[in-house]
């Protein structure tokens, strides 16, 4: 068996997830990551590499006979670090920059839906903040208010009233998503429960992957501002087999086919953010790599050797790679440091990370985590994903605040109630 060398671009939860998953294939052979955390360096190579130059991650790539590059994060895919891989003859799991405007721009995927006919919340695009106004006067609250670009999974603000909404408009045309909000596109308040709906696409064939369900206030009851996710659990239940079926035929299928009709060929993981809607899934967004905290219940419930998808993605074999899931549900549990969606506060010591990791069924994936002298420390917003699997999602929950309950962190903190839609049903 011929193994390969694999370079995971990123330093997030996400990342360590699958270099986690990735470290169990036969077929791996040295695992690097960059720049990776604290958590990470326990299963690959960490490397201070400048991502952002391609040069550097080409002449790394070389050096050391990477057969498979994987991008974790959005920003180095809208930057095109795909193409310049795929010129320079390196194997790249990710979509190039002209297919990654589907994350880069949700304007340009609103465009893509209104030609395709793919369901998804009505909507105007604006440059200017005085006609973005007159469209919210005309549409009234609640109504839904976006940066056009990447803002780190925070620039969406779901406004109930007109005055935020209006304020909304002035935050995002005065910098409040930097250069992310050079243009506003406003939609149509969608009444539903949200799902995260992944596969992996060579631009031809389509494979779907499992389901899951984020948790994006900060606050338990789903209370306060937005984040990029406070948990997420897999899989979701309002996401039925019918459902699947529905969200493939009527918005995935349609935008791969379209991408491709359009010279986007798109390939690698898309991500369908969706709204369970009473007249069935309608596409809130889409993401161009596995989701986070959701990447991390996909591979803790993944069966199949993640190595062989993501090669079989990048040379256009996904046909003949069925994909085997362990049917036990999983949950992962962000822990955030204190201060954020704001400021974080950066630099506190966490212990006890061995003994959460010790709980039954429970792994701790390092999201934002650096490493001194033996000691972990908080180095983000979101530090830690604690994540378990079960007999059901109930079990699943119980272990994972098992471990919470054992790190010793009072700067850290997380929500006590994922997968509360889920328990709910029951």
């Amino acid at each position: 068996m011929t193994t390969m060398n694999v370079l995971v671009i990123g330093s997030g939860g996400r990342e360590h997830a699958l270099c986690w998953k990735l470290a169990q294939s036969p077929r791996i052979g040295a695992l690097h990551c960059a720049p990776g955390n604290a958590g990470i360096a326990q299963v690959a190579t960490c490397q201070a590499l400048a991502v952002g130059n391609h040069d550097d991650v080409i002449a790394f790539c070389r050096d050391h006979a990477i057969a498979l590059v994987v991008v974790g994060p959005e920003q180095p895919l809208v930057d095109g670090l795909a193409d310049a891989l795929r010129a320079a003859g390196i194997r790249c799991f990710g979509p190039s920059a002209a297919a990654a405007q589907l994350v880069g721009s949700k304007g340009f995927t609103k465009d893509l839906c209104a030609r395709h006919d793919i369901p998804t919340a009505a909507y105007g695009r604006f440059s200017n903040a005085a006609a973005a106004k007159d469209y919210i006067r005309a549409q009234g609250a609640p109504i839904v208010v976006k940066a056009d670009g990447l803002a780190a999974g925070k620039g969406v603000v779901v406004a109930m009233t007109l005055d935020e909404a209006l304020a909304a408009v002035d935050m995002i045309f005065g910098g409040g998503f930097g250069a992310a909000g050079a243009e506003v596109v406003v939609e149509e308040f969608l009444d539903g429960e949200e799902a995260s709906f992944f596969v992996l696409t060579d631009g031809t064939a389509i494979v779907p992957l499992a389901t899951a369900q984020d948790h994006k206030r900060v606050g338990d009851g789903d209370t306060g501002p937005n984040t990029g996710g406070m948990g997420a659990y897999s899989p979701a239940p309002v996401m039925t087999e019918a459902m699947v079926a529905r969200a493939l035929a009527e918005i995935v299928e349609p935008t791969v086919r379209g991408m491709a009709a359009e010279g986007m060929p798109y390939t690698g993981v898309l991500y369908a953010g969706l709204m369970i809607t009473a007249r069935g899934p309608k596409l809130i967004e889409y993401n161009c790599r596995f989701g986070d905290p959701e990447c991390q219940v996909l591979m803790m419930r993944l069966a199949s050797d993640l190595l062989d998808l993501l090669v079989a993605a990048c040379d256009g074999t996904l046909a003949q790679a069925p994909v085997a899931w362990n049917p036990e549900p999983a949950l992962t549990v962000v822990m955030a440091a204190r201060g954020y969606p704001g400021e974080p506060l950066k630099g506190t010591e966490i212990r006890g990370l061995d003994a959460a990791g010790a709980v039954d069924g429970v792994v701790v994936f390092h999201a934002g985590t650096t490493a001194k002298d033996g000691r972990v420390y908080a180095n983000g917003g979101r530090v830690l994903n604690v994540t378990a699997h079960g007999a059901t999602v109930e079990e699943a929950r119980t272990r994972a605040y098992a471990a919470v309950d054992r790190l010793d962190w009072p700067d850290g903190f997380c929500r006590r109630d994922i997968a509360w839609r889920a328990l709910a049903r029951d």
